[in-house]
């Protein structure tokens, strides 16, 4: 039974298929100054739900996972939006801090999908975000809580509950 509060969502996925989808659908409604935060042990389908992300929001190139390279951009034929997809994995939180992604949180010509964002929860916390966290229930399902943080982050998740289940 899904939570249906303002500021919270909870689905679960029946396989990974079905989290790559719901992520599309997730991707078409992005906007420029998007965060999404991503959160969840290993294998619970982090990466999974961002090439969704990516598919859905019209990305050149399948997103496939950063974490030996920390992060890659993503644009789509149709305009100068960017989609930064990054990889907190292999960092401690002081490297993240030099990273220099003030730049790119935020920023309206881009949309960021960050992996293991909870190692950074002050850098993501800074700023309106969308937090989705990852739970294996068993081989196949996942269950996924959504999370909204400040007013466009809260209108993303309303509008992606309205494509989900109609309310």
């Amino acid at each position: 039974m899904p939570i249906l509060n303002q500021d919270t969502f909870e689905f679960v996925s029946r396989n990974a298929d079905q989290t790559r989808r719901l992520g599309a659908r997730l991707g078409t409604l992005l906007e420029g100054g998007d965060i999404i935060a991503l959160e969840g042990n290993l294998g619970a389908g982090k990466t999974v739900l961002a090439q969704g992300i990516g598919r859905g929001w019209g990305a050149q190139d399948p997103l496939i996972s950063p974490t030996f390279v920390l992060m890659r951009r993503h644009t789509r034929p149709h305009d100068q939006q960017k989609l930064y997809h990054i990889d907190f994995y292999r960092l401690q939180p002081a490297e993240i801090a030099h990273l220099g992604l003030e730049e790119i949180l935020g920023a309206p010509g881009t949309i960021a999908v960050v992996e293991w964002a909870d190692r950074a929860p002050d850098i993501i916390s800074g700023e309106g975000h969308l937090r989705i966290t990852l739970h294996c229930l068993d081989e196949y399902r996942r269950t996924l809580t959504f999370h909204a943080v400040g007013d466009r982050h809260n209108a993303l998740l309303e509008n992606f509950r309205k494509e989900i289940i109609g309310r």
